[in-house]
């Protein structure tokens, strides 16, 4: 019987947990691909008979890039209500419930299927980041359910023998790969650019504890354009010491591959799609450097392969025990709560790393993920700006904790180039200029309203009727984290943008952004009611967005409706992230 699963991810988990889906489906005799919803042509959905969705929620309650073009096609109003009549579905939704619109992706695809005459076999599952196990203390549960309903209404049963199902053939090939600048071009889907690194600063002082970058990027063409509010994505590389680290463990096992083997990659399945990062030879210096995210956290996959042909009984033990419901609070304690890196949990299960055999590696190895950046100035400025925090903290293992695609940006050298896509960001912009914008960015939160603000003064360069233009930026010291104090100064100076700055640690007493939005609650309220402004937060998920949010009823005479009313017309927007 085919099941079809398909899935819509942004950062890749997503994409894991429908891929695991589909290697259980095959123990329970089904048949049928495990796609991307981009890959899969969504007019055929009225063929099908049964289907998983796997969909993650991102932005703003926004749907995955590879979704948009589906649930365009979903919302179609011509669609009759009984088109999908003959379909079985089931959704599992991944979210953070730190999130105002906590899982809403999901949440309207199921309804949508429903109102097209779908039936749901089972609850809409809602996995909850914020949970203490993450995205598992959900779908384990709500997978198991899936096949005991499927088992008793399809009378479909489990193999009793283990069955290992991969995705890759993996060949061995004697010929050179091709060159890395080749490689780099067809990691992206998109059409990318390519720019020139003109400028690399830190905006911190040096004794913070944040290292905060300011890239500016020289465009390689005019043709190169942007909006404010869109995103810049890029493709992360491993560091040389990372790679060093992993080819020397593959050395101290004396595994029959190494740096210099270059391999060819196919499917293992006529419907399983080929990733886009195997399409052309490659050898694995090139495979470590670009294409597998050596700093990730292992994902129960890894651990199922590694257990494969481990052939020492206490490691094979624990690793299958992590893969299970009940070994889930060990392997949070071993793997997510120190932080602990892929390259550290090979380290540690020596006996099954020294039994790894090549198509294992492939089929275990997760892929970089693109990172995506809100662009800092408006296309009549010079550069494309970024304003990148660097993440690095300490956990109890013995080195810090990196995050792989700032701390790669960081280094980067002044003169080099980088390929880079430009996306359209969650923020939409009134259409009239005239219209107050009223802007809340602390921190790097900051970045898309630059280049709103920039494009905005541009405009009344040109003669234009530009309306109120409101900004509120917080930080902790005004000598430390201020950044884009030019700018700032600048605009204060001129009287072209009502500037507020709250430096929580420059007093006894903090400040936040929110508080500052209290005090000239009155002023704000005139904007919003009689000028009809919109609301714009960026910045950290966690306390910031509803701090805000609260303060802003408070100013509209504590009328919680009346904010309701300005999300659904989409004059108060927040881009956050975690």
């Amino acid at each position: 019987m085919r099941l079809l699963v398909l899935y819509g991810s942004q950062t890749g988990t997503a994409q894991d947990v429908a891929e695991q889906i589909w290697r259980e489906s095959r123990q329970w005799g089904f048949q049928g691909p495990v796609l991307s919803l981009e890959d899969y042509d969504i007019q055929q959905l009225v063929e099908e008979r049964l289907v998983v969705f796997v969909v993650a929620t991102t932005g703003d309650g926004m749907e995955p890039d590879n979704m948009k073009q589906a649930w365009r096609f979903l919302l179609k109003r011509s669609l009759p209500s009984h088109s999908l009549s003959g379909l079985q579905f089931a959704c599992l939704g991944l979210g953070d419930s730190s999130y105002s619109k906590f899982n809403y992706a999901a949440k309207k695809l199921h309804k949508r299927l429903l109102n097209l005459g779908a039936k749901s076999i089972c609850p809409l599952g809602l996995c909850d980041d914020q949970h203490d196990y993450g995205h598992l203390g959900t779908s384990l549960a709500w997978t198991a359910e899936l096949w005991n309903t499927l088992s008793n209404t399809l009378a479909v049963h489990k193999q009793k023998e283990p069955m290992i199902v991969k995705r890759w053939n993996v060949r061995v090939i004697e010929q050179s790969p091709p060159l890395d600048e080749d490689r780099l071009q067809w990691t992206q889907r998109q059409e990318a650019h390519v720019f020139k690194l003109a400028e690399n600063t830190r905006t911190t002082a040096a004794d913070h504890f944040q290292d905060v970058r300011l890239l500016r990027l020289e465009r390689s063409t005019e043709a190169i354009s942007w909006q404010p509010g869109d995103v810049l994505e890029v493709q992360p590389q491993n560091s040389c010491e990372l790679v060093k680290d992993f080819f020397d463990l593959l050395k101290e096992h004396q595994l029959q591959f190494d740096a210099s083997t270059v391999v060819e990659v196919s499917s293992a399945h006529e419907d399983l799609p080929l990733s886009l990062a195997y399409s052309k030879p490659l050898s694995l210096q090139q495979a470590a450097k670009y294409i597998w995210d050596l700093s990730a956290r292992p994902r129960q996959r890894l651990l199922e392969v590694l257990a494969q042909n481990c052939e020492d009984e206490m490691e094979r033990e624990k690793l299958l025990e992590f893969c299970s419901a009940e070994g889930l609070e060990d392997l949070i304690s071993y793997v997510n709560r120190p932080r602990r890196m892929l390259l550290e949990l090979l380290q540690d299960f020596r006996h099954a790393m020294a039994k790894l055999t090549l198509s294992q590696l492939f089929e275990m190895m997760p892929l970089i993920q693109t990172r995506s950046f809100s662009i800092a100035s408006d296309q009549s400025a010079k550069t494309l700006d970024l304003l990148v925090a660097v993440v690095n903290y300490k956990t109890i293992m013995h080195t810090p904790r990196l995050g792989l695609c700032s701390n790669w940006l960081k280094d980067l050298e002044v003169g080099v180039e980088l390929r880079a896509a430009i996306k359209p960001g969650t923020m939409t912009w009134p259409k009239e200029v005239q219209t107050p914008l009223i802007m809340i960015g602390p921190g790097t939160g900051i970045a898309p309203f630059r280049s709103i603000i920039q494009n905005r003064l541009h405009l009344q360069q040109l003669g234009q009727n530009v309306g109120p233009l409101v900004v509120f930026f917080g930080c902790r010291n005004r000598s430390k984290d201020y950044h884009f104090v030019e700018d700032f100064t600048a605009w204060q100076d001129n009287n072209c943008v009502e500037v507020h700055v709250a430096f929580s640690r420059d007093q006894e007493n903090k400040v936040y952004v929110q508080h500052l939005i209290r005090q000239h609650g009155a002023h704000l309220a005139k904007l919003i009611r009689e000028q009809n402004a919109y609301i714009y937060v960026a910045g950290s998920s966690n306390n910031m967005p509803k701090a805000v949010r609260e303060a802003f009823i408070e100013a509209l005479d504590n009328d919680a409706s009346y904010i309701d009313q300005l999300i659904k017309q989409r004059r108060y927007q927040e881009e956050t992230w975690a």
